[in-house]
């Protein structure tokens, strides 16, 4: 047998191996390598095989599960809010949420889909762009109406399921939005008591384990159901019947003065609970569909303002309280007060006036020469006590501290014109607090939106004896000669006091007015505190507090005692003419 060729360069043939890449030796040791690591590499799998067959069982179990089980959540229903008489404010309604499983229903026939996209609001082409996801779940809408969903499952759609969710409703619409608040799609409060009371309302999710089909279809449950725990309900302060008058009428006041906005507030002066919060604009928290920041803004609580002369009775109480004035110390108020480079002026000049009379007409110059005769510290002491730029306790969201500057930066100018509410910002709600000293004989209490039948805490500012005295002088503000008769309510004694202060922009004081009043009745045993404010009435002669906020306090007051039952403490039963004060600033 001939041993195999190959042919040369030359075309002669050679034997094979003559070649010499035959003739190349490897070392023994690598084959051996190469051998070592392809038994490791099965070594490896044999022991991942052991691993997953006879330790990890679990987790191959739970991959598994994975494809085909699901836990379900069952929503609980969220606790309703009630005002203090037990009228529904805030309810929650069954409703469905609409998803799909994108890849089953784009199978689905065109005429099915476009009839879906009508029941959803949609048109075709947004319909298909929710549908054209990667994604094995997409939410199509939420919180579709029970009649509607019926309709969506009847359409036969694979891939197509509803799952049971619930929506808020507030039938008392605008008048109690500010109260009241909010939640969003996912069933969570966003304002107002739906916020503040966020935890005890929403209760606590369940939750079902169960198998499901490749179309999203539940075939078998395979665990315990954990039943969901429905929220609390909550019971607040407010009286609905005052909220809605109280509504009713900011609104008819802010139409008239063709205001930018307006703030009201009622509170039981014998404990502490807001009986009604109101403010304008408004909106509907049952379409939200076009909500603005301006009407989101719940006014009584967030927006400062310097007050004006709602302020004086605070300086004046101090003065009584710490015996340097009595109610009949005589001050001249004539011409004009100067404080270094500044000076300071009345809006109507009245010549020598008592401490009482000072309230009555509200004058800014008796008031600072009072405060020029305190040190600074008291005065700051005596504002912070009331709440006065410190941040509220109030249990409601947003409300603010306002501003009181530490009396070590007072200068003299400063410090007269703080006396009378000017240098310093504050909100509705403190005022109103804060005016619970002279309807309480000097105790401040704390206030609640919540229905309450225990005695507040109280905390004495000022002794029973300065308070009558300022219950006394407040009542002369709606008297014949005083700035605000037209506060005055037939049948009833009215004690307050008018503010009208200039608005601040960018630094500097501008021709835009706060008109406000801040007052209690009936002054022989004192029920309710309403503070009400005015933004921006018209710039006229009917810009002043007395002008603008004291009707509007009349008409709330008086809608607030009779549905309260408080009995008549007067025989006045008409209110005097306008004298045409208006207010000092």
């Amino acid at each position: 047998m001939k041993r195999p060729t190959q042919r040369n360069a030359n075309g002669k043939g050679v034997p094979f191996s003559a070649n010499p890449v035959l003739d190349l030796k490897l070392a023994p040791w690598r084959s051996r390598l190469v051998m070592f690591v392809l038994f490791m590499a099965f070594l490896a799998l044999v022991v991942r095989a052991f691993w997953l067959q006879g330790v990890s069982t679990a987790f191959l179990q739970k991959q598994g599960e994975s494809r085909y089980a699901r836990t379900l959540e069952l929503p609980a229903t969220r606790g309703k809010i009630v005002d203090r008489n037990g009228v529904v404010l805030a309810s929650s309604v069954p409703v469905k949420a609409v998803w799909a499983i994108p890849e089953d229903v784009l199978d689905a026939p065109k005429e099915k889909i476009q009839l879906l996209a009508s029941l959803l609001d949609m048109t075709d082409a947004e319909l298909r762009k929710k549908l054209d996801s990667d994604r094995q779940f997409v939410y199509l809408k939420r919180q579709v109406e029970q009649s509607v969903a019926d309709k969506i499952v009847a359409l036969g759609i694979d891939g197509i399921e509803t799952r049971k969710e619930y929506k808020r409703f507030y039938p008392e619409g605008e008048a109690m939005a500010h109260v009241v608040g909010f939640t969003n799609v996912e069933d969570i409060g966003q304002e107002g008591m739906e916020l503040a009371a966020q935890s005890s309302l929403a209760g606590k999710l369940g939750s079902r384990r169960v198998i499901k089909d490749r179309l999203g279809h539940i075939i078998e449950d395979i665990g315990a159901v954990n039943e969901p725990h429905d929220g609390a309900n909550l019971t607040l302060s407010i009286d609905s019947k005052i909220q809605y008058l109280a509504y009713a009428q900011l609104k008819q006041t802010i139409e008239k003065f063709k205001a930018k906005a307006g703030g009201v507030v009622v509170v039981d002066i014998r404990t502490g609970e807001v009986l009604a919060l109101a403010n304008l604009p408004s909106y509907n928290p049952n379409d939200r569909s076009a909500l603005t920041g301006a009407q989101l803004r719940n006014r009584v609580m967030t927006d400062t303002y310097e007050p004006g002369s709602v302020m004086k009775p605070f300086t004046v109480a101090l003065a009584l309280e710490t015996n340097r004035v009595t109610p009949d110390t005589v001050f001249q108020t004539a011409g004009r007060l100067t404080i270094g480079t500044a000076s300071i002026g009345d809006a109507h000049a009245s010549g020598a006036l008592t401490v009482s009379q000072i309230i009555e007409k509200s004058s800014n110059i008796g008031t600072a020469k009072i405060a020029l005769q305190m040190p600074a510290k008291e005065m700051w002491e005596m504002f912070t006590k009331v709440g006065f730029g410190q941040a509220p306790k109030f249990g409601f969201p947003g409300a603010v501290a306002g501003r009181v500057r530490n009396y070590k930066t007072w200068r003299p100018i400063e410090q007269a014109t703080m006396s009378y509410g000017h240098g310093l910002t504050t909100s509705s709600i403190q005022l109103a607090h804060a005016y619970t000293i002279f309807a309480r004989d000097g105790e401040l209490i704390p206030l609640t939106f919540l229905k309450t039948d225990q005695a507040p805490v109280a905390q004495r500012v000022i002794s029973p004896k300065t308070a009558q005295s300022m219950r006394a002088m407040l009542e002369t503000v709606t008297g014949p000669g005083g700035s605000a008769i037209l506060a005055r309510i037939p049948g009833y004694r009215v004690a307050g006091k008018t503010g009208t202060a200039y608005k601040v922009e960018h630094g500097k004081y501008v021709r835009k007015y706060v008109a406000s009043f801040v007052g209690f009745a009936p002054v022989s045993d004192p029920r309710i505190i309403v503070a009400v404010m005015v933004d921006e009435p018209e710039p006229s002669g009917l810009h002043y507090g007395g002008s603008v906020a004291a009707p509007l306090f009349s008409s709330i007051t008086s809608n607030a005692l009779r549905t309260l039952n408080v009995p008549p403490d007067s025989s006045v039963t008409s209110v005097l003419p306008d004298n045409g004060l208006g207010d000092s600033m």
